[in-house]
């Protein structure tokens, strides 16, 4: 059955870039931690969950925003080790049920517009704390100009069973963009960057919009994604290695804009699709 495109691109991609810059759903604290902006909460969140004797025990001192009502009021995690107090506020979150999926993975914590890194979390955890991440997507072209695409497994935490860009993950701590982008492409597509053609960076978009997948609908996504274009030489094909890919498949352009504009790619394959077809 042929597909044919139901909407004028522009039509479809202004109110997705729209949605996918827009402030939090509810109002949400600064969280400072030693003194250093990293993300926000939920108000009402902490205050409900960081009892005194918890905060002792874990060697913290998590003080509550004061003045209650003030316009400077925040959040401050004051500790000697920032990654094992701010462990120890993902593991609180997660007795609570106001955590992502637990993935034993840690995550860079940078001071806002900074390249410092103060500490590391795991990556459940930073949607509820409004922590900024970076990832890296990979688009892959076949040699005569169709592009190969993934279903994500059906049982993914976030958007199961939609289509996505060939290759897409998390930089997790202590990687680069670049090696991030190694490892996730031969875990996701079985495939060796270094045997891919022509690979190049395309660009990057950028997320600040609630998130209702994780942290009990409480948490604020604040992400760069970074895209990367390369061409599989003839005969190569990608074959899923973790568990997270329900099947691949190898598109041409008309069907790849249908698809798109049927709403069956997640939002981030979204976003990056439509930079790479310049819409």
């Amino acid at each position: 059955m042929q597909l044919h495109t139901p909407q004028n691109p522009q039509d479809w991609i202004r109110p997705l870039r729209q949605a996918m810059q827009r402030p939090p759903a509810a109002p949400r604290w600064p969280l400072h931690c030693n003194g250093q902006p990293i993300g926000t909460v939920e108000q009402g969140l902490l205050e409900s969950m960081a009892a005194p004797a918890w905060a002792a025990a874990q060697g913290l001192q998590l003080l509550a925003p004061l003045p209650p009502q003030g316009a400077g009021a925040c959040w401050q995690l004051q500790a000697a080790d920032p990654t094992q107090a701010l462990n120890g506020l993902a593991r609180l979150l997660r007795s609570h049920g106001r955590c992502g999926p637990w993935r034993n993975e840690q995550l860079d914590v940078r001071a806002d517009g900074s390249d410092t890194v103060l500490a590391t979390i795991e990556r459940g955890a930073v949607r509820a704390l409004g922590i900024a991440t970076q990832a890296v997507h990979l688009l892959g072209l076949a040699p005569d100009g169709r592009m190969w695409v993934q279903q994500r497994a059906l049982d993914k935490a976030s958007h199961p069973g939609k289509w996505d860009t060939l290759m897409g993950g998390m930089v997790s701590s202590g990687d680069s963009v670049a090696t991030a982008l190694a490892r996730e492409t031969q875990e996701e597509a079985g495939l060796d960057v270094e045997a891919l053609q022509a690979c190049s960076y395309g660009g990057h978009v950028d997320f600040a919009c609630p998130n209702s997948e994780e942290g009990d609908g409480l948490g604020y996504m604040r992400e760069r994604i970074h895209w990367y274009q390369a061409q599989l030489p003839r005969g190569l094909e990608p074959h899923n290695q973790d568990g997270e890919v329900a099947q691949f498949q190898c598109i041409d352009r008309a069907t790849l804009e249908a698809w798109l504009l049927a709403g069956r790619f997640t939002p981030e394959a979204s976003l990056i699709l439509a930079d790479y077809l310049a819409w």
